[in-house]
């Protein structure tokens, strides 16, 4: 997160600092995944490091697809705007506590894949269940609204899954993280349950400092009396049918 705010610094687009962190963390994850300290047998600290490198790549690479077309992430751009001349410092410290915040989410991935049991437990199928459903889900979130937008409507996306969440990649993204939880659960692997801090850390991230709560802020100032008639229909996390909707 250092060299993340380094490079915010240099190009003034803190888009880049997402793709830093994606990056960093699926880094650390596969290291972490495949280093052969404890019981995790090599089957198993692979698979998870392939799960941990096929997350990073489809994330950081949209991410970064998607910086590349603007200027600067709306979201740290309001920040850097409240905070006038201390944005520098206070970002540089957001950042770090980011990077604290994620320390669960590296663990996660590293406990997982040092579970002793073999490849191939009934947990494992489970994770990796769990696992496409996130990034598959993540992915096509991801796809409708970059349709949406390149579609020239303007205005709300609220097609798709954005009919039944505002923030359906969010979603998708903590489901995700419940799968090296899963996987690293076991009754005689008993450390392997703190790998459940993973979904809720980042689930606290997305829903209550990072995510939607800047984002929404964003989006209200963009679109006003559009955007709160699509925050009163719609869920803001969890999919579920809208509101007034006919069942």
């Amino acid at each position: 997160m250092q060299l993340a705010t380094r490079i915010e610094r240099r190009t003034g687009n803190s888009g880049w600092i997402d793709v830093v962190w994606t990056f960093g963390l699926g880094a650390t994850g596969v290291i972490g995944a495949l280093l052969p300290f404890g019981d995790g047998p090599l089957g198993r600290r692979l698979f998870v490091a392939v799960l941990v490198a096929a997350w990073a790549l489809r994330l950081g690479l949209h991410i970064a697809g998607r910086t590349k077309g603007i200027s600067d992430d709306p979201r740290y751009a309001r920040m850097k705007r409240d905070w006038g001349p201390e944005a520098p410092v206070r970002l540089a410290r957001l950042l770090q506590f980011q990077a604290l915040a994620s320390t669960p989410l590296a663990i996660g991935m590293i406990l997982a894949a040092h579970n002793p049991a073999a490849l191939g437990q009934a947990q494992d199928a489970l994770g990796l269940a769990i696992f496409l459903v996130g990034i598959v889900g993540g992915a096509i979130a991801d796809r409708q609204l970059r349709a949406f937008a390149s579609s020239g409507r303007g205005g709300v996306c609220d097609t798709g899954l954005w009919a039944l969440s505002r923030h359906p990649n969010y979603f998708f993204e903590a489901v995700l993280w419940c799968a090296y939880a899963v996987i690293a659960s076991a009754m005689d692997y008993p450390i392997g349950w703190l790998a459940w801090l993973a979904p809720a850390s980042i689930t606290l991230l997305l829903v209550r400092v990072s995510g939607i709560p800047p984002l929404e802020e964003h989006m209200l100032a963009k679109h006003g009396a559009a955007y709160r008639d699509y925050q009163s229909r719609t869920s803001a996390f969890i999919p579920l049918p809208p509101k007034g909707a006919m069942p």
